[in-house]
């Protein structure tokens, strides 16, 4: 058994949890809102990958930016429209965002087809290190996954955009008081954690087929891995995303990817039963 190899997928593996996470981390962990749409969210961005890298035949970084600004326009539209009127209702909430996920899921089947779509993989080959491969498609996502986590970091702690959201986000009330138009924070942060999503679908794009469903697979992985870091913490969707990612190709030692499933869930449910708050708690006044 090469074991340098399995903890090579790990991190592959752990920075296709942390682009997924990464803009639920904000809609959920931040804003409290339980988005059942999140997966479509990936679903769009990848299908504006395939409009832009297939069809129109552009360079793959210009899919990225394409699919952030699309995606980020239908977060903004979804909490102008559906989401404000909603908010601390959780059920209300999530049947209505689930309603969105199947609008979402229906409008691109009727426009693109049922069938799955193809995006051609921007790199090609694999970096070898002594007896560990790595498909530069994987090393290129484990590079911008962090990249984007830096990115997100310096919005969030470093401008006056950032002290808002947590302003906002802490002490609602008080920010009406002190005259910050908390509907427009609101808006631009669900669109910010919206387009982070889309172009974790962009960068995923190649390495599956691009379909409507594609997302629901994708969205159980998100909510777990903001759940075991910690709602509301960045740090802990990082390192939700790495024990996630290492345990699910570690434990395929003992058995199939199934079972490695299973177990990964019920130490989830362990941790959870423990320590509720997860893996990183936010400490408020």
């Amino acid at each position: 058994m090469n074991y340098s190899q399995l903890i090579a997928d790990g991190i592959s593996v752990s920075g296709i949890f942390l682009l997924i996470a990464l803009g639920l981390g904000i809609t959920f962990g931040i804003m409290k809102v339980i988005n059942m749409a999140h997966g479509e969210l990936i679903m769009l961005g990848a299908y504006t990958a395939y409009v832009t890298s297939t069809l129109a035949n552009l360079p793959f970084v210009v899919s990225l930016v394409a699919a952030f600004v699309v995606t980020g326009l239908v977060g903004a539209v979804m909490e102008m429209f559906v989401i404000r009127r909603l908010y601390g209702r959780p059920l209300e909430t999530l049947l209505a965002t689930f309603g969105i996920s199947i609008i979402l899921q229906q409008a691109v089947r009727m426009i693109f087809g049922p069938t799955g779509k193809s995006v051609a993989s921007p790199f090609s080959g694999s970096l070898s290190v002594g007896e560990v491969y790595i498909p530069y498609l994987r090393l290129f996502i484990i590079l911008f996954s962090a990249t984007l986590v830096l990115i997100t970091v310096l919005v969030f702690f470093k401008t006056k955009f950032g002290m808002l959201v947590r302003t906002v986000s802490q002490n609602r009330n008080m920010s009406d008081c002190l005259g910050i138009n908390t509907a427009r924070i609101d808006t631009l942060t669900f669109a910010f954690g919206a387009g982070l999503t889309g172009v974790a679908g962009a960068v995923l794009a190649p390495l599956r087929n691009v379909a409507p469903t594609m997302g629901v697979d994708y969205m159980i992985d998100s909510f777990m891995t903001v759940v075991l870091g910690g709602v509301g913490s960045l740090a802990g969707v990082a390192v939700g995303s790495f024990v996630l990612g290492e345990a699910n190709q570690l434990l395929t030692i003992f058995g199939s990817e199934t079972g490695a499933k299973i177990v990964v869930f019920l130490l989830i449910i362990i941790v959870i039963r423990f320590r509720p708050e997860g893996l990183f708690k936010i400490e408020r006044r």
